[in-house]
């Protein structure tokens, strides 16, 4: 890497990106011990066209620890709650065929040396939201992911972005900044999106919303009042202009909205492991690659990001 660049932050969402990756690459193509590979296949290309195309001096890998933190539950009970399994506190499973991979496509992002970061009790969200913390304003960043709730983090002044990968795949991946943030959905920064999104909820992760509001609603009153906290007030003193069934339902709404911007707003401050986030310089475990590449036939994925980290292979 050129110690001469500008430095830069990528942060992937590691889960959206194997995920993709699984329902992405039909081709299963099964190791000799029968373990399907598509999805750290397809993980380990997808890395290396990141890395190709956003040339980052520092790169994580932020993983999911909790996927159902009890603090957002404890806050709203219905956060993820139809993800469970019916009877139960347990989450539904993945594809087999998935879930066999994980281990492996970590090992394999390990072996390179890319750090593979995630807090107990936390998201990977949370993780995203805390390194975007600890270094905006310090380096660009950019955050990879398939999810909107990560438009919340997009702020043009501390140079962070999201590369959205849910429309593009990720090598046409689009870098979404504010003024997609204007145009695609009415609201001017990231707060408002999570403000936003608030106001309309989000039936994928079990949260109501307000009854009656919808994006274009919800849009139209944060840029009114400015903020969440403004129209909520404005409410409590009677404003004139929020009348009838939509102040109705807002009142009703009261106690859901105190506890929204707990489930909706990725956590700053989630506790991590002090350890370097630059790109490798050489292979962190290079006979765990070897065995990697030997045992699941990897060998050209893995050809692909040594090549893109510039790294010899071993």
């Amino acid at each position: 890497m050129d110690d001469s660049a500008p430095g830069r932050l990528l942060l992937l969402d590691t889960a959206s990106l194997y995920f993709r990756a699984f329902f992405g690459v039909k081709d299963l193509r099964p190791a000799p011990d029968g373990t399907p590979t598509n999805a750290t296949r397809g993980l380990l290309d997808m890395v290396a066209t990141l890395v190709t195309r956003f040339r980052p001096t520092h790169l994580v890998a932020c993983w999911d620890d909790d996927w159902r933190p009890a603090f957002r539950v404890e806050a709203i009970p219905t956060y993820k709650a139809h993800r469970l399994v019916e009877g139960s506190q347990e989450k539904e499973e993945a594809p087999p065929e998935l879930e066999v991979q994980v281990p492996v496509l970590r090992r394999a992002l390990e072996a390179f040396g890319i750090p593979v970061l995630g807090s107990p009790g936390y998201e990977a969200d949370d993780v995203i939201g805390t390194l975007t913390a600890r270094h905006r304003g310090r380096m660009p960043v950019s955050v990879v992911t398939g999810d909107r709730d990560l438009f919340q983090l997009v702020d043009d002044e501390a140079d962070v972005s999201v590369v959205y990968t849910a429309r593009g795949g990720v090598r046409d991946a689009e870098v979404v900044r504010q003024a997609d943030l204007q145009e695609r959905y009415g609201v001017p920064t990231g707060t408002a999106y999570a403000e936003m999104a608030m106001l309309r909820g989000d039936t994928s992760d079990g949260l109501p919303g307000v009854k009656g509001i919808g994006d274009k609603t919800a849009a139209q009153l944060i840029r009114t009042y400015g903020s969440l906290a403004a129209l909520r007030q404005a409410v409590a003193d009677g404003d004139p202009a929020l009348k009838g069934a939509r102040r109705a339902n807002l009142e009703a709404a009261s106690d859901y909205l105190d506890a929204a911007p707990l489930v909706v707003t990725v956590a700053p401050d989630a506790p991590l492991p002090d350890v370097p986030l630059t790109v490798p310089r050489e292979l962190a475990d290079p006979e765990t690659l070897q065995q990697l590449v030997e045992a699941y036939d990897l060998g050209s994925p893995v050809g692909r990001l040594l090549k893109a980290l510039e790294l010899r292979p071993s």
